[in-house]
């Protein structure tokens, strides 16, 4: 594979969501961030935007019989699909979950950390948020995009949504991505990237452990809808929606 230091870091990871740990490993944000070059990213950070290039790079030889799925060749309502059943899904049977862990540890040892009743509050915050965005993806967005596919595969026309261009609910969904991209960044730092105290039990542990592992969710589900689904979905309609 052969990049260039002005290619996107998204379209480095819609190629390969392996990438990502290039990406991950050097601070640099793959999702929210995707639309950056790699020369930009870098530039941010103070890296070599060729190390980069050297360790995807090395990546891609070292592993090439185990390539990751290549979500660019998904149909775009297959790709829908599997976002709803994979990461939206992942959110819901999680946010519950995670509530009840937050809330006892904050309970439990916020006397002696207070920093773990902030990460609640934020938690809390990104429950309620985020609630809401996959309602509207689901109701709004995700069956408009499954109309384009449909209009596209029959040849019918299509008239413009009542929202106007698919732009606007895109945009409003790159807003709040970023909204808990953000958030997720406060509750990184808080707990010095979910790094435990020595002093810490094992609910203290397990709370640490869901919320990384739902951060790097919300990185890879972020990402397939930035840089992929959304660029494709503007695509689509503007070559049907005359």
């Amino acid at each position: 594979m052969n990049f260039e230091v002005q290619n996107t870091v998204g379209s480095i990871v819609a190629k390969d969501l392996r990438f990502a740990d290039v990406f991950k490993k050097n601070g640099i944000d793959f999702c929210c961030g995707g639309g950056a070059t790699i020369e930009a990213a870098c530039a941010g950070k103070n890296i070599d935007p060729k190390e980069i290039l050297r360790q995807i790079e090395e990546m891609a030889t070292t592993n090439s019989s185990a390539l990751g799925i290549d979500f660019n060749t998904f149909p775009l309502d297959l790709l829908v699909d599997y976002i709803e059943k994979t990461h939206h899904r992942y959110i819901r049977e999680n946010v519950p979950l995670i509530i009840q862990y937050v809330d006892k540890v904050a309970s439990v040892h916020g006397d002696r950390h207070p920093e773990l009743v902030e990460v609640r509050d934020l938690f809390h915050g990104c429950a309620v948020e985020i609630t809401n965005h996959l309602a509207k993806e689901e109701e709004i967005l995700f069956p408009y995009i499954k109309q384009l596919v449909e209009a596209d595969l029959s040849g019918s026309e299509i008239s413009m949504a009542p929202f106007g261009s698919v732009k606007n609910p895109i945009a409003m969904m790159i807003e709040e991505h970023e909204g808990e991209g953000a958030r997720f960044e406060k509750i990184s730092a808080l707990t010095n990237n979910y790094t435990v105290p020595e002093d810490a039990c094992m609910t203290y542990r397990v709370t640490f452990d869901k919320l990384k592992d739902f951060e790097e969710d919300l990185h890879n589900h972020v990402h397939l809808e930035n840089n992929i689904l959304f660029l494709r979905a503007a695509e689509l309609e503007s070559r049907l929606v005359k």
